[in-house]
């Protein structure tokens, strides 16, 4: 993300260090300013097209992988609105190991200990669908239907399935790798638009120029 954060304006910030007169600023870079896709590049599913997460990869490996570039890997956090890279990114392969055993404490809770019950699909003689698959339960889920070729009626017990917590937080990881790619023809509109964000304009005191203001210890400036 080093591209992105050379992009960002400076702000004269009031020096903290010590010794340092009231009047004495630092140049330090303006974290407030956030870039982010137009509104109407967001929500338009056509500018986008589907990815899958591979394997480790990081957000720079994907970046390169799809744009040839590493540098945009902010481009491809913010097309998914990831704001915490820990909880909102696949945690690597090591790491999401160590974080299942600290959270269920043994191999065997792990494996074996049941996180919740879902049913499994029920069809009828013609194909009808009657229960559909994944939903959440309980161990003694039961149903009744009336087959729409036979007219007959069936009884089925334990209409369910255990998905243990091995299955259950793999299921949430996997999902993390579905995500949406700004496609490449779209860049130079982005990079347009980020470079237009992250510029000044003239009309308060703070004002220095188009990548600097002078700041004070209350506000913050975007």
């Amino acid at each position: 993300m080093s591209n992105y954060f050379r992009q960002l304006p400076d702000l004269n910030y009031v020096s903290r260090l010590p010794n340092a007169k009231i009047s004495d600023y630092i140049k330090v870079k303006n974290l407030f300013k956030k870039g982010k896709l137009r509104e109407d590049i967001f929500q338009n599913v056509s500018f986008f097209t589907k990815y899958k997460i591979k394997g480790d990869d990081r957000p720079d490996n994907v970046a390169f992988e799809f744009y040839g570039d590493s540098k945009l890997d902010w481009l491809v956090l913010t097309c998914n609105n990831v704001i915490n890279i820990q909880t909102e990114w696949p945690l690597q392969q090591p790491d999401f190991d160590r974080y299942m055993l600290e959270k269920y404490d043994t191999y065997d809770n792990l494996f074996n200990g049941v996180h919740h019950y879902e049913t499994y699909e029920v069809k009828d003689s013609n194909g009808v669908v009657f229960v559909k698959a994944g939903l959440k339960t309980d161990e003694t889920f039961a149903f009744k239907y009336t087959d729409t070729r036979s007219g007959t009626q069936v009884d089925l017990t334990n209409v369910s399935v255990p998905v243990t917590n091995y299955e259950y937080e793999v299921d949430i990881e996997d999902a993390k790798r579905n995500i949406f790619l700004l496609k490449p023809k779209y860049l130079n509109v982005v990079r347009d638009d980020l470079e237009e964000m992250m510029t000044y304009k003239k009309g308060s005191t703070q004002y220095v120029s188009e990548t600097l203001k002078t700041a004070d210890n209350i506000r913050i400036y975007t």
